[in-house]
């Protein structure tokens, strides 16, 4: 995949943005365990970097997904993991079922502001008991004449102690009589704040992580949360196939992301080496530290060769559920491998909280949980290949 001048040009926008209005403030959101969403979205918005690939009729670009790659792997010039993730979840997790299955009055009133930066959205799928496990969500929209009524609760909800609205997947029907729950699911736009203020039956608390700082994640709790019927995406009970299709862009997100930012984390180790010295040489000048280096750079390309195909594919309009599985569980471990490797050679100095290297330690853990574990992963690739869910060979 090759990137041309337009893709270039979408590159050094967003990182004359990044260095000028968010990289000078990182450490200090960092400390505040939250950053300014709708101040960060509104300069990208202004930018027309928060719909590239949605529909022009609404304030988008309507370019094709390498668009989208190409912006995600600038995320990366981001010293942080929370913020760009954040930013991820407006373009890639809670607005591609809007823009694909939603109305025109809803694309109008949610997807339009949120391209535009003037309002932040948020994704609510998660719960106590259903994260890797979504079939088992357990929150419930009841139907009462021209409204859903929302019980139930969210929980990991990035974005979600300053979103203006939530894409939510919940129930809208008791399973099927055959048990499946896969089809009677909804993805309905549930309103958030009103003038800055959380919207009668609707409480948030922020959870506490050890990583992903910048990024505000809450616990929500929906207590009698009157919703119109016409805030429906798409028909009722297709919701875990949307959902399923968001999925797809999730995870090639989080691996461009990625790419980007463990290179860039192996550059530094490599500059880090150059000048530490150990045992009456450089740590860069022995042949393990070398060849060790040589390695990671040689799984970061894996990764990034591995996203691109994924990309050109769903370009041309092709299933990408396994590449972008493939993807999202490569990206983790990947992730990991680099971050540990990296701080080991860091030493002591790898082990400080303010060593970008262990905030990169601490933030990159989360890429083999969120969004679907490496064992979710793994059992989706099992499918795909034939191997689960068959009789068991005597």
């Amino acid at each position: 995949m090759q990137w041309t001048h337009e893709h270039q040009e979408i590159q050094r926008s967003l990182k004359r943005y990044i260095h000028d209005q968010i990289n000078p403030f990182v450490d200090e959101w960092e400390e505040a365990g939250i950053f300014p969403a709708h101040q960060v979205f509104k300069g990208l918005g202004d930018l027309g970097l928060l719909g590239l690939t949605k529909p022009e009729a609404f304030g988008g670009a309507g370019l094709d997904y390498s668009y989208a790659v190409a912006m995600s792997e600038t995320l990366s010039e981001i010293p942080c993991g929370g913020i760009p993730m954040a930013i991820g979840v407006q373009t890639d997790m809670c607005t591609p079922a809007l823009a694909k299955h939603g109305s025109d009055e809803l694309r109008r009133e949610f997807l339009a502001p949120a391209i535009a930066g003037d309002m932040v959205g948020c994704i609510g799928v998660s719960e106590p008991g259903a994260g890797s496990d979504v079939s088992s969500l357990r929150t419930f929209a009841k139907k009462d004449g021209d409204d859903y009524i929302i019980n139930g609760e969210k929980m990991w909800i990035t974005n979600s102690l300053q979103a203006d609205w939530m894409c939510l997947l919940a129930n809208t029907s008791e399973p099927a009589a055959d048990g499946s729950k896969h089809h009677n699911k909804s993805l309905i736009m549930v309103r958030l704040r009103e003038n800055g203020k959380l919207v009668p039956g609707i409480t948030v608390n922020k959870i506490r992580k050890i990583g992903m700082l910048s990024s505000d994640t809450g616990h929500l709790h929906f207590d009698d949360v009157r919703v119109p019927r016409r805030n429906l995406i798409g028909e009722e009970g297709k919701g875990f196939i949307y959902q399923m299709q968001q999925f797809q862009e999730e995870r090639m997100f989080a691996a461009a992301c990625n790419s980007g930012g463990l290179r860039k984390l192996i550059d530094q180790t490599v500059e880090y080496a150059q000048q530490r010295a150990m045992f009456g040489e450089r740590l860069a000048d022995m042949q393990w530290f070398q060849f060790k280096m040589g390695e990671l750079a040689t799984e970061v390309e894996c990764l990034r060769a591995l996203l691109y195909r994924a990309c050109e594919l769903y370009v041309s309009g092709q299933n990408v559920l396994e590449l972008a599985t493939m993807c999202k569980l490569k990206s983790g471990r990947t992730n990991r491998l680099v971050a540990d490797t990296c701080l080991q050679f860091w030493g002591g100095m790898g082990f400080t909280w303010d060593n970008r290297i262990s905030r990169a330690y601490r933030d990159g853990r989360l890429g083999s949980i969120g969004g679907g574990a490496d064992e979710v992963m793994l059992g989706i690739l099992a499918k795909v290949m034939g191997i689960a869910n068959h009789p068991q060979r005597r």
